[in-house]
């Protein structure tokens, strides 16, 4: 299944999903800081579009509150936002990394551990 192309509020909502469990819009929209809060209607409005594009389904039913759970998981959702974003830079993730150093997002263990990544990466190609 292709995962689905998500808006800034829907990853916020898939977010509150994931760091909370299922929950009820009310929950979802409470997760939000008190300060620029969406209003139910617009969280209501998004989860039933992240239930159309399959990224969360409707779990169970309390009272008349349905409850939801995320279907895909926050690593391919970052995945699949990373390669959109390197696509604008012909897939090339220099530009990226310099502009990360450069404003002092990435630190010295970022590289560090990156580069245990690569290596290990390496390793299992080697295996084959």
């Amino acid at each position: 299944m292709a995962l689905p192309k998500l808006t800034k509020l829907e990853l916020q909502i898939m977010e509150a999903l994931w760091n909370r469990g299922s929950l009820s819009i009310r929950e979802i929209q409470e997760a939000f800081p008190d300060d620029g809060r969406p209003a139910y209607t617009t969280i209501q409005t998004t989860v039933y579009r992240l239930e159309t594009k399959k990224a969360l389904r409707r779990v169970k039913k309390i009272s008349n509150a349905h409850i939801f759970e995320a279907v895909i998981a926050r690593d391919a959702a970052q995945g699949k936002l990373i390669d959109e974003l390197l696509s604008l830079f012909g897939g090339r993730s220099q530009p990226l990394m310099a502009h990360l150093v450069e404003t002092g997002k990435l630190t010295l263990e970022d590289v560090a551990e990156a580069e245990g990544l690569l290596r290990k990466l390496a390793g299992k190609e080697k295996a084959k």
